[in-house]
């Protein structure tokens, strides 16, 4: 990685959490890396957007009182040098599946680099946890080196390999580390989506099952997917595209041409 190389990094746990520090740490060994982050947890806050936003200056960067799509608009267009690479993370927890891919503020950061032309890696740290709630499970820096190592090494390889010709960004979830370091799977994201609610007199709560059966033993995601990759120990690197492309088909055309039949004035 060239010293030269200009990257953007910001995450949506917030400036001071443990993840965009380790990233930090391992990236500015060897590029200019500018921090423009949330001030503070905007956890799966998607692409929400802020007309104005208040920014601090704290000693890993800028301190941005919003969300982390605020960050890479203020980023890119206002507080740092225009950056080759923007890297969202290292989000503790995973963010696997269609379902989060607009919903995570990790990778809705991604996604907004995207819409200036420019590359992005987002990283999220797959942590299993029991019946501990999971903002009281805490990770140290050591358990995010696996993530950060590969992040290193995907930000120093993949621009001049040509990766990002075919992919706007890419989702990669990294299991904890186990000694050896893992092997990269290339995935796709798991169609798995099992959400559901329960009603208790003026409260609704929201319940997401998808995370009730990750034994790698009964895993229902088929081969290929980011879930099972990481479930089953290895470094899910999905390449994804953006914006959503668009699928142009017949019955939709003629839906449209009917329509118009329908509402176009008659002679008489």
């Amino acid at each position: 990685m060239s010293d030269d190389l200009e990257i953007l990094l910001t995450n949506d746990d917030g400036i001071d959490s443990t993840g965009i520090r380790a990233l930090y740490d391992t990236l500015s060994d060897h590029a200019n890396v500018t921090v423009v982050a949330p001030a503070d947890d905007r956890s799966a806050c998607g692409r929400s957007l802020s007309h104005e936003v208040d920014v601090d200056e704290r000693e890993l960067g800028y301190a941005v009182h919003g969300t982390p799509a605020d960050c890479v608009v203020a980023g890119l267009a206002e507080l740092g040098p225009f950056p080759d690479l923007v890297v969202a993370g290292c989000n503790k927890g995973a963010n696997l599946g269609e379902y989060v891919l607009g919903r995570s503020g990790t990778i809705s950061a991604a996604v907004e680099a995207a819409f200036f032309d420019v590359p992005a890696i987002a990283t999220s740290l797959y942590v299993p946890v029991d019946d501990t709630p999971f903002d009281e499970v805490e990770v140290t820096a050591e358990e995010y080196a696996e993530a950060t190592r590969v992040t290193s090494y995907l930000a120093e390889h993949a621009l001049e390999a040509g990766v990002f010709d075919h992919a706007a960004y890419l989702n990669v979830n990294v299991p904890l580390p186990d000694g050896e370091p893992a092997p990269i799977e290339i995935t796709r994201p798991s169609k798995r989506y099992e959400m559901d609610a329960e009603r208790d007199g003026a409260r609704v709560t929201l319940h997401d099952r998808v995370w009730n059966d990750m034994d790698p033993d009964s895993l229902p995601d088929p081969e290929g997917t980011d879930r099972r990759a990481v479930v089953e120990g290895r470094i899910s690197v999905s390449p994804l595209t953006a914006p959503h492309s668009t699928n142009h088909h017949d019955a939709l055309d003629a839906l449209a041409r009917s329509y118009r039949e329908t509402v176009e004035p008659t002679d008489g």
